[in-house]
């Protein structure tokens, strides 16, 4: 990925603006969302990326870094999913504390490639283990998830801004009992549906952290996108699967080859459940993190029943 870092790396990368509120450079639009509950009005929060804005397009601009290296702290979601961090990290040096949220939780692991090539595009994967298994980097559609990073926030703020420790501390407490009260009304929704029917067939493999939490089988429709069609073999293969399984309802994050989809659904019977939101979130509906996992979880649920 060509970035312009060259062009900000003159001095002032390392200075700290002398303002009363923290400034927060965000890199995704879910820990921006956490960012503004638990620093409240005492953070002057820059969103980089910004929702509605496909998250794998994206190339910091030369007026991003230049917002960046003035930042004291800059969130990202970590664990590969921002292909371009590594260099980001370079360029603006010592300045930014980065806060890697993907550092904090325990990620899925699965063989590299297995989250390549959804709509044309791919990750940019985290660290391989010793068995060449790679880090899910979609860890924000968990609720347990956004709890552990919600206090690595917490934590970061109260070190950077020590006065403030009272407001980020009562802040984050607040947050956290409405991330509990999300955590029981997902459960209960997904209890609606007996565990032969939790079989999610989505367009690209972004949803394995909610899948295990409330025992869902992902099948992923990968490669679905108007530059990159399935191969017809890869198309029968999942059509069987989908069968044998029984599938009602088919997901998408967009339609972006429809007859592909209109094929499947012609074939199994199953119907298009809805719109998900994988990647980040929406800049009208599923604008906050509690609304994206309602949104989700109302349409899957709806839809399988």
């Amino acid at each position: 990925m060509k970035l312009a870092f060259a062009l900000v790396l003159a001095a002032g990368l390392a200075t700290v603006r002398a303002e009363d509120k923290l400034t927060v450079a965000s890199l995704s639009t879910v820990l921006s969302d956490v960012a503004k509950h638990v620093g409240g009005d005492k953070i002057d929060l820059i969103q980089i990326v910004k929702p509605g804005i496909d998250p794998h397009d994206f190339e910091p601009t030369p007026s991003d870094v230049r917002a960046i290296s003035k930042a004291q702290i800059v969130l990202a979601s970590g664990l590969g999913f921002e292909g371009y961090l590594s260099k980001l990290e370079q360029s603006v040096g010592s300045g930014p504390k980065f806060v890697i949220a993907g550092q904090a939780i325990k990620p899925i692991m699965g063989f590299a490639g297995d989250h390549d090539d959804h709509e044309g595009h791919s990750h940019s994967h985290g660290q391989a283990d010793e068995s060449g298994k790679t880090p899910d980097p979609h860890w924000f559609h968990s609720v347990r998830n956004i709890e552990i990073v919600t206090n690595l926030l917490r934590d970061a703020f109260i070190a950077a801004d020590p006065a403030n420790q009272a407001a980020y501390t009562a802040n984050a407490k607040a947050y956290q009992d409405r991330l509990e009260a999300l955590s029981k009304w997902v459960r209960l929704q997904v209890a609606q549906l007996p565990k032969d029917k939790r079989i999610l067939v989505t367009s690209h493999d972004a949803l394995g952290y909610f899948a295990r939490d409330h025992g869902f089988q992902v099948l992923p429709v990968e490669g679905i996108s108007t530059g990159d069609q399935p191969s017809s073999k890869k198309v029968t293969a999942l059509i069987a699967e989908i069968r044998g399984a029984g599938v009602k309802a088919i997901f998408a994050e967009n339609i972006e080859n429809p007859k592909v989809m209109q094929e499947i659904t012609r074939e199994t019977g199953a119907k298009l459940g809805g719109v998900i939101y994988a990647d980040g979130l929406g800049d009208k509906e599923a604008a906050t993190f509690e609304d994206m996992i309602r949104h989700n979880t109302s349409t899957i649920v709806n839809a399988l029943k």
